[in-house]
């Protein structure tokens, strides 16, 4: 299980992180950030930045393993929820239906799956901005007005084969547009290729 170091290198570093930076836990973290003088994307950075020295995980991983901790902790810490709930985790899935559907063209980013999707103006900077125009409430009263990680959650899910399993590569030829005319946003996709992409 440890032949090639890499858990030993997680592991060790994951441990000098929790040593060195956040000795004080998320609190102390997201208060060298404060609202409202610091946006809601600056104190997601202030919990992930120093996380990415973990050897080993990505920002998908982060988003994901943060987002819940800071939703489910918001019952004994208010200030949890603001960012938690804003947090998006972008996976090939995701990335693929923003690339097909045009959305990544009409925001002018196109780009190959990666990194990159995580940098300003990029597929979660459009989640971020869809998620502006979509009332979660109206799904559950109990949810926030701006809920970007359930936004980012439905589209995975709809692409998912354990969800809906609509846009996918197994139910889309990747080197061909779409065809299923009975996918509910076929008449507003742009139906693009994604033949040569780099995903």
């Amino acid at each position: 299980m440890l032949r090639n170091g890499r858990l030993n290198q997680m592991a060790y570093s994951l441990f000098l992180f929790m040593r060195d930076i956040v000795a004080g836990g998320i609190n102390e973290q997201l208060a060298t950030v404060p609202s409202p003088a610091h946006s809601t994307l600056d104190r997601q950075e202030a919990l992930i930045g120093p996380l990415r020295n973990v050897y080993g995980v990505s920002d998908k991983v982060l988003t994901m393993a943060l987002s819940g901790i800071l939703i489910a902790g918001s019952k004994h810490y208010p200030a949890w929820l603001e960012v938690g709930v804003g947090m998006v985790a972008v996976d090939t899935l995701v990335h693929n239906y923003l690339h097909r559907t045009g959305i990544l063209d009409r925001f002018d980013a196109t780009h190959p799956y990666g990194p990159q999707c995580y940098q300003a103006g990029y597929c979660a900077d459009i989640l971020q901005v869809v998620s502006r125009h979509i009332d979660a409430r109206q799904f559950d009263p109990n949810f926030p007005a701006v809920f970007p990680r359930f936004v980012q959650h439905a589209v995975w899910r709809y692409c998912s084969q354990n969800g809906r399993g609509v846009c996918n590569g197994n139910r889309i030829d990747d080197r061909h547009s779409c065809d299923n005319i009975y996918c509910q946003l076929y008449s507003i996709c742009d139906k693009i290729s994604l033949k040569n992409w780099p995903i």
